[in-house]
């Protein structure tokens, strides 16, 4: 089942590659929401495959964890676009960073289950460790939203710098080449560093979305292809949301309720599985119930925000124009006109 589900995988990713992602170009919204609805109509039909070919837990388990990790895959998309920019990436090259990047996101994650599902099979105190982490990146995660915090750069961590420093590399892009060869010497181009950049991040993000997985299910296997589903999709949901992002200012709440909904879960569990008390367990349907209903509020209260903070700024923008008399960019265009009928005349 792992040699064909990863077989699967790479043909899914290689008819992706060569029918959208071949040819370097600017991704439309058309084209990123029919791949978009590709990669989630793929993802529910595994998901239903799962529950006719095996049982209604494991099928539960997996959109649980799917949908968990696609919504903490949004919140990275923030730091995506820093990184982007940050870059100065051509939009043409876009695509083609985030998919390889993703690429590498999912080989280092695949690393990152083996070790997790090995250390839940050994060390039962493991489910104390993983549920502590996410309780505490709730937390985090709430006071970063209460103080407005948000980021407007893209810091390089030392392990980036640490490349940069011992990897030659050059300022021009070369198209998707990753390498060149100039006076004799073979450069890394950005395209590569930006790879990298991208890849890197993702796996941070991975130390708080594996554990939070984890908490919904053990199987490995779920897990796995969870996190493939959702990381397979995340190129073209870039494009999709990109412009959405700013407008999903409660996103932070709703990831803080769930990291913490799911470190209560394993906390829970492991008391059941270390000891003899008698501890409730939170059953799979609360769990879908509460991650889809944290989800659906989040999204309807962001959109709410955003679209009031819209309205008083366009209020206030009127306003300011009723009480200066004139609208807002009139002089400049008065001056602009005075200054073009002057130089007609000088000619």
């Amino acid at each position: 089942m792992w040699v064909l589900t990863v077989g699967g995988l790479c043909v899914l990713i290689a008819a992706d590659f060569f029918i959208g992602g071949r040819k370097p170009h600017d991704v439309s919204i058309k084209e990123a929401g029919i791949w978009s609805a590709v990669w989630i109509a793929l993802a529910t039909v595994f998901g239903v495959g799962l529950l006719l070919w095996g049982d209604a837990q494991a099928s539960g388990e997996f959109f649980a964890g799917y949908v968990t990790e696609k919504s903490l895959s949004v919140d990275n998309l923030f730091v995506f676009v820093l990184i982007m920019a940050k870059f100065a990436v051509p939009s043409i090259y876009q695509q083609r960073v985030l998919m390889i990047g993703v690429l590498i996101a999912l080989v280092l994650r695949a690393v990152f289950i083996a070790l997790g599902a090995a250390a839940i099979n050994s060390f039962a105190w493991v489910f104390f460790l993983f549920g502590a982490f996410l309780i505490w990146t709730a937390w985090k995660l709430i006071q970063e939203a209460r103080a407005g915090e948000q980021e407007e750069d893209w810091e390089e961590g030392r392990l980036m710098k640490a490349v940069e420093r011992r990897l030659p590399s050059t300022d021009q892009w070369h198209g998707t080449k990753m390498f060149v060869r100039e006076n004799g010497k073979r450069l890394a181009t950005p395209m590569l560093i930006v790879m990298l950049a991208i890849g890197i991040t993702d796996l941070l993000f991975a130390v708080d979305s594996i554990p939070a997985i984890f908490g919904l299910t053990q199987d490995p296997y779920i897990v796995f292809t969870a996190n493939a589903f959702a990381l397979m999709g995340l190129r073209q949901l870039y494009f999709l949301i990109v412009g959405l992002l700013k407008k999903l200012v409660h996103l932070s709440y709703g990831l803080s309720v769930i990291l913490a909904f799911i470190g209560v879960k394993l906390v829970l569990h492991g008391l059941h599985e270390t000891t003899s008390l008698d501890v409730p367990e939170i059953s799979l349907p609360v769990s879908l119930g509460v991650i889809f209903g944290v989800l659906l509020i989040t999204t309807i209260t962001s959109l709410t925000a955003s679209k009031r903070a819209e309205r008083e700024e366009a209020e206030k923008a009127a306003a300011e124009t009723a009480a200066n008399g004139t609208p807002a960019g009139a002089d400049a265009a008065r001056t602009e006109t005075d200054g073009g009928e002057r130089a007609d005349v000088q000619s």
